[in-house]
Protein backbone atom coordinates (compact mmCIF):
# COMPACT_ATOMS: atom_id res chain seq x y z
CA UNK A 1 0.00 0.00 0.00
CA UNK A 2 1.64 3.34 -1.07
CA UNK A 3 1.68 6.35 0.61
CA UNK A 4 2.77 9.98 -0.49
CA UNK A 5 3.21 12.88 2.30
CA UNK A 6 5.22 15.88 0.58
CA UNK A 7 5.35 19.88 2.05
CA UNK A 8 6.65 22.57 0.14
CA UNK A 9 7.42 25.91 2.04
CA UNK A 10 5.65 28.52 -0.33
CA UNK A 11 6.20 31.06 2.62
CA UNK A 12 10.01 31.73 2.02
CA UNK A 13 9.61 30.80 -1.85
CA UNK A 14 10.87 34.29 -3.91
CA UNK A 15 10.52 33.09 -7.60
CA UNK A 16 12.85 34.48 -10.16
CA UNK A 17 10.91 35.98 -12.92
CA UNK A 18 11.71 32.34 -15.35
CA UNK A 19 11.04 30.18 -12.24
CA UNK A 20 7.68 32.13 -11.93
CA UNK A 21 7.22 31.96 -15.21
CA UNK A 22 8.09 28.47 -15.29
CA UNK A 23 5.66 27.28 -13.11
CA UNK A 24 2.76 29.22 -15.11
CA UNK A 25 3.79 26.93 -17.70
CA UNK A 26 3.05 24.16 -16.13
CA UNK A 27 -0.61 24.21 -14.72
CA UNK A 28 -3.55 24.26 -16.75
CA UNK A 29 -4.36 27.68 -18.47
CA UNK A 30 -7.56 27.79 -16.17
CA UNK A 31 -5.49 27.02 -12.85
CA UNK A 32 -3.03 30.00 -14.16
CA UNK A 33 -5.60 32.67 -14.62
CA UNK A 34 -7.57 31.33 -11.55
CA UNK A 35 -3.72 31.99 -9.81
CA UNK A 36 -3.26 35.22 -11.34
CA UNK A 37 -6.85 36.55 -9.86
CA UNK A 38 -5.65 36.52 -6.15
CA UNK A 39 -4.85 40.00 -4.57
CA UNK A 40 -2.02 39.14 -2.49
CA UNK A 41 1.53 37.35 -3.75
CA UNK A 42 0.89 34.78 -0.73
CA UNK A 43 -1.65 33.12 -2.14
CA UNK A 44 -0.77 33.27 -5.81
CA UNK A 45 2.66 31.28 -4.25
CA UNK A 46 0.19 28.98 -2.55
CA UNK A 47 -1.70 28.22 -4.87
CA UNK A 48 0.95 27.61 -7.41
CA UNK A 49 2.58 25.08 -4.99
CA UNK A 50 -0.68 23.52 -4.79
CA UNK A 51 -0.72 22.47 -8.40
CA UNK A 52 2.23 21.68 -9.11
CA UNK A 53 2.29 19.61 -5.73
CA UNK A 54 -0.51 17.70 -7.37
CA UNK A 55 0.97 17.15 -11.23
CA UNK A 56 4.17 15.71 -9.04
CA UNK A 57 1.79 13.25 -8.24
CA UNK A 58 0.36 11.94 -10.43
CA UNK A 59 3.21 12.34 -12.76
CA UNK A 60 5.56 10.64 -10.97
CA UNK A 61 3.13 7.99 -8.17
CA UNK A 62 0.41 7.08 -11.35
CA UNK A 63 2.96 7.06 -14.08
CA UNK A 64 1.09 9.66 -16.14
CA UNK A 65 2.61 12.01 -18.74
CA UNK A 66 2.76 15.76 -17.14
CA UNK A 67 1.38 16.93 -20.73
CA UNK A 68 -1.83 14.23 -20.14
CA UNK A 69 -2.76 15.21 -16.82
CA UNK A 70 -6.45 16.77 -16.94
CA UNK A 71 -7.35 18.11 -13.27
CA UNK A 72 -10.56 19.48 -12.54
CA UNK A 73 -12.20 20.90 -9.19
CA UNK A 74 -15.87 18.67 -7.62
CA UNK A 75 -18.78 21.66 -6.69
CA UNK A 76 -17.07 21.55 -3.53
CA UNK A 77 -13.55 22.46 -4.77
CA UNK A 78 -11.65 19.39 -4.16
CA UNK A 79 -9.32 18.54 -6.75
CA UNK A 80 -9.64 14.85 -8.81
CA UNK A 81 -8.39 13.64 -12.21
CA UNK A 82 -10.27 13.59 -15.15
CA UNK A 83 -7.87 12.58 -17.63
CA UNK A 84 -6.89 9.86 -18.51
CA UNK A 85 -9.06 7.82 -16.17
CA UNK A 86 -7.10 5.83 -13.38
CA UNK A 87 -6.80 2.51 -14.67
CA UNK A 88 -6.49 -0.42 -11.82
CA UNK A 89 -6.20 -3.63 -10.79
CA UNK A 90 -5.50 -5.99 -7.78
CA UNK A 91 -2.07 -5.05 -8.05
CA UNK A 92 -2.12 -1.64 -8.47
CA UNK A 93 -4.86 -0.26 -6.06
CA UNK A 94 -6.04 3.01 -6.40
CA UNK A 95 -4.68 6.39 -4.99
CA UNK A 96 -6.86 8.69 -3.45
CA UNK A 97 -4.95 12.60 -2.70
CA UNK A 98 -5.78 15.53 -1.02
CA UNK A 99 -3.95 19.45 -0.58
CA UNK A 100 -4.01 22.02 1.78
CA UNK A 101 -2.22 25.22 2.10
CA UNK A 102 -2.54 28.05 4.59
CA UNK A 103 0.32 29.54 6.76
CA UNK A 104 3.82 28.97 5.25
CA UNK A 105 3.35 25.59 3.90
CA UNK A 106 1.29 24.02 0.95
CA UNK A 107 1.12 19.75 1.78
CA UNK A 108 0.13 17.12 -0.55
CA UNK A 109 -1.35 13.40 1.30
CA UNK A 110 -2.13 10.49 -0.91
CA UNK A 111 -2.86 7.20 -0.15
CA UNK A 112 -3.82 3.53 -1.96
CA UNK A 113 -6.97 1.95 -0.81
CA UNK A 114 -7.94 4.56 1.70
CA UNK A 115 -9.55 7.58 1.40
CA UNK A 116 -7.69 10.80 2.54
CA UNK A 117 -7.64 14.41 4.05
CA UNK A 118 -4.81 16.78 4.99
CA UNK A 119 -5.62 19.93 6.52
CA UNK A 120 -2.13 21.89 8.05
CA UNK A 121 -2.54 25.32 10.43
CA UNK A 122 -0.50 27.71 11.54
CA UNK A 123 -0.86 28.48 15.06
CA UNK A 124 -1.23 32.44 15.48
CA UNK A 125 -2.65 35.16 17.54
CA UNK A 126 -6.01 36.39 16.54
CA UNK A 127 -5.19 39.59 14.78
CA UNK A 128 -8.63 42.18 16.62
CA UNK A 129 -9.08 39.96 19.72
CA UNK A 130 -8.20 38.17 22.88
CA UNK A 131 -7.39 34.92 22.95
CA UNK A 132 -10.44 34.18 25.05
CA UNK A 133 -12.63 36.13 23.05
CA UNK A 134 -11.58 34.39 19.47
CA UNK A 135 -12.29 31.50 21.91
CA UNK A 136 -15.97 32.73 21.90
CA UNK A 137 -16.70 32.95 18.56
CA UNK A 138 -15.28 29.42 17.78
CA UNK A 139 -17.41 27.81 20.36
CA UNK A 140 -19.69 26.17 18.46
CA UNK A 141 -16.48 24.46 16.39
CA UNK A 142 -15.91 21.92 19.00
CA UNK A 143 -17.85 20.34 21.50
CA UNK A 144 -17.26 20.60 25.55
CA UNK A 145 -14.66 17.37 25.67
CA UNK A 146 -12.47 20.01 23.06
CA UNK A 147 -12.59 22.70 24.54
CA UNK A 148 -11.70 21.13 27.95
CA UNK A 149 -8.77 19.87 26.60
CA UNK A 150 -7.61 23.07 24.74
CA UNK A 151 -8.39 25.17 27.39
CA UNK A 152 -6.18 23.20 29.95
CA UNK A 153 -3.00 24.10 28.18
CA UNK A 154 -0.75 26.41 30.46
CA UNK A 155 -0.40 29.37 28.53
CA UNK A 156 -2.45 30.98 25.91
CA UNK A 157 -0.23 30.31 23.29
CA UNK A 158 -0.17 26.57 23.74
CA UNK A 159 -4.49 27.02 24.16
CA UNK A 160 -4.03 28.26 20.68
CA UNK A 161 -1.71 25.30 19.22
CA UNK A 162 -4.33 22.86 20.87
CA UNK A 163 -7.62 24.45 19.06
CA UNK A 164 -5.42 24.50 15.91
CA UNK A 165 -4.37 21.16 16.13
CA UNK A 166 -7.74 19.94 16.69
CA UNK A 167 -9.11 22.07 13.78
CA UNK A 168 -6.52 19.98 11.56
CA UNK A 169 -8.12 16.85 12.57
CA UNK A 170 -11.86 18.56 11.83
CA UNK A 171 -10.75 19.44 8.47
CA UNK A 172 -8.57 16.31 7.49
CA UNK A 173 -12.00 14.39 7.92
CA UNK A 174 -14.53 16.69 6.61
CA UNK A 175 -11.87 16.57 3.51
CA UNK A 176 -11.57 13.37 3.25
CA UNK A 177 -15.39 12.16 3.01
CA UNK A 178 -15.81 15.47 0.80
CA UNK A 179 -18.73 16.62 2.35
CA UNK A 180 -17.53 20.57 2.98
CA UNK A 181 -19.70 23.15 4.97
CA UNK A 182 -22.62 21.55 5.50
CA UNK A 183 -21.08 19.10 7.89
CA UNK A 184 -21.95 19.60 11.53
CA UNK A 185 -18.69 19.54 13.23
CA UNK A 186 -19.82 18.95 16.42
CA UNK A 187 -20.64 15.53 15.30
CA UNK A 188 -16.99 14.23 15.34
CA UNK A 189 -15.00 14.71 18.63
CA UNK A 190 -11.80 14.19 19.16
CA UNK A 191 -9.82 12.57 21.83
CA UNK A 192 -6.18 13.26 21.61
CA UNK A 193 -2.78 10.88 21.78
CA UNK A 194 -1.57 11.06 25.37
CA UNK A 195 2.00 10.97 23.45
CA UNK A 196 3.28 14.92 23.46
CA UNK A 197 3.35 16.36 19.70
CA UNK A 198 7.05 16.72 18.58
CA UNK A 199 8.64 17.89 15.44
CA UNK A 200 10.00 14.54 13.39
CA UNK A 201 7.56 12.13 14.52
CA UNK A 202 4.46 11.11 13.87
CA UNK A 203 1.00 10.28 15.84
CA UNK A 204 -1.68 8.01 15.22
CA UNK A 205 -3.03 7.29 18.42
CA UNK A 206 -5.56 10.30 18.36
CA UNK A 207 -9.05 8.95 18.38
CA UNK A 208 -12.18 10.00 16.68
CA UNK A 209 -15.57 9.35 18.08
CA UNK A 210 -18.79 10.22 15.70
CA UNK A 211 -21.97 10.78 17.13
CA UNK A 212 -20.94 9.47 20.07
CA UNK A 213 -19.87 6.07 19.35
CA UNK A 214 -15.84 5.43 19.19
CA UNK A 215 -15.02 5.09 15.13
CA UNK A 216 -12.40 2.94 15.00
CA UNK A 217 -11.97 2.56 11.02
CA UNK A 218 -10.44 6.45 11.01
CA UNK A 219 -6.88 6.77 11.40
CA UNK A 220 -5.71 10.19 12.17
CA UNK A 221 -2.01 11.10 11.59
CA UNK A 222 -0.47 13.85 13.27
CA UNK A 223 2.85 15.90 12.93
CA UNK A 224 4.55 19.20 13.12
CA UNK A 225 6.44 20.58 10.10
CA UNK A 226 8.07 23.23 12.55
CA UNK A 227 7.18 24.55 16.12
CA UNK A 228 4.30 26.55 14.21
CA UNK A 229 1.90 24.15 11.57
CA UNK A 230 0.07 21.74 12.81
CA UNK A 231 -1.14 18.76 9.91
CA UNK A 232 -3.30 16.54 10.24
CA UNK A 233 -3.87 13.38 7.55
CA UNK A 234 -7.10 11.50 7.56
CA UNK A 235 -7.26 8.03 6.36
CA UNK A 236 -10.21 5.56 6.29
CA UNK A 237 -12.12 3.73 6.32
CA UNK A 238 -9.96 1.04 6.66
CA UNK A 239 -11.06 -2.39 8.35
CA UNK A 240 -8.69 -4.95 9.99
CA UNK A 241 -7.06 -6.26 7.20
CA UNK A 242 -6.60 -2.84 5.55
CA UNK A 243 -5.11 -1.20 8.90
CA UNK A 244 -2.56 -4.19 9.11
CA UNK A 245 -1.05 -3.67 6.08
CA UNK A 246 -0.46 0.43 6.84
CA UNK A 247 2.71 1.02 6.12
CA UNK A 248 4.62 2.67 8.96
CA UNK A 249 3.59 6.43 9.66
CA UNK A 250 6.18 8.67 7.50
CA UNK A 251 6.65 12.61 7.79
CA UNK A 252 6.77 15.19 5.38
CA UNK A 253 9.06 15.13 3.02
CA UNK A 254 10.22 19.00 2.32
CA UNK A 255 10.95 19.40 -1.42
CA UNK A 256 12.71 22.18 -2.92
CA UNK A 257 11.29 24.15 -5.95
CA UNK A 258 13.75 22.33 -8.31
CA UNK A 259 12.42 19.02 -6.71
CA UNK A 260 8.83 20.37 -7.32
CA UNK A 261 9.35 21.06 -10.47
CA UNK A 262 11.52 17.80 -11.73
CA UNK A 263 8.82 16.27 -13.77
CA UNK A 264 7.23 18.95 -15.27
CA UNK A 265 6.92 19.83 -18.70
CA UNK A 266 5.27 23.16 -20.13
CA UNK A 267 1.48 23.05 -21.05
CA UNK A 268 1.37 26.71 -22.71
CA UNK A 269 3.71 29.57 -24.16
CA UNK A 270 5.64 31.72 -22.06
CA UNK A 271 2.95 34.70 -21.16
CA UNK A 272 5.74 37.78 -19.56
CA UNK A 273 2.82 39.70 -18.55
CA UNK A 274 2.08 37.05 -15.90
CA UNK A 275 5.80 37.97 -14.04
CA UNK A 276 4.45 41.53 -14.44
CA UNK A 277 1.53 41.11 -12.49
CA UNK A 278 3.00 39.03 -9.62
CA UNK A 279 5.89 41.37 -9.30
CA UNK A 280 3.08 44.21 -8.63
CA UNK A 281 1.82 42.05 -5.92
CA UNK A 282 5.05 40.98 -4.58
CA UNK A 283 6.34 44.65 -4.30
CA UNK A 284 2.75 45.59 -2.72
CA UNK A 285 3.31 45.30 1.08
CA UNK A 286 7.13 46.75 0.61
CA UNK A 287 5.34 50.09 -0.94
CA UNK A 288 3.18 50.44 1.47
CA UNK A 289 5.76 50.20 4.25
CA UNK A 290 7.56 53.06 2.55
CA UNK A 291 4.48 54.81 2.46
CA UNK A 292 4.07 54.85 6.01
CA UNK A 293 7.25 55.85 6.65
CA UNK A 294 7.51 58.63 4.63
CA UNK A 295 4.04 60.22 5.68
Amino acid sequence: MGSVRWAFRCGSWTPSRSDWLFAARCVQREEKDRIGQFVFAKDAKSAMAGRLLLRKFVCERMGIPWSHIRLERSPRGKPYLVAPLQVTTSSDPSWSFNLSHQGDYAVLAAQQELQVGVDVMKTTMPGSSSVPAFFRIMTRQFTAHEWSTIQSADSEHQQLAAFYRHWTLKESFIKAIGTGLGFNVQRVEFHLSPEPLTQGSVLRQTKMHLDEEPEEEWIFEESLLDADHHVAVALGPADKAVSAFLPPPATFTLLSFGELIASASPLTEEDPAYWEGFRMKAEAPQRQRDTQISG
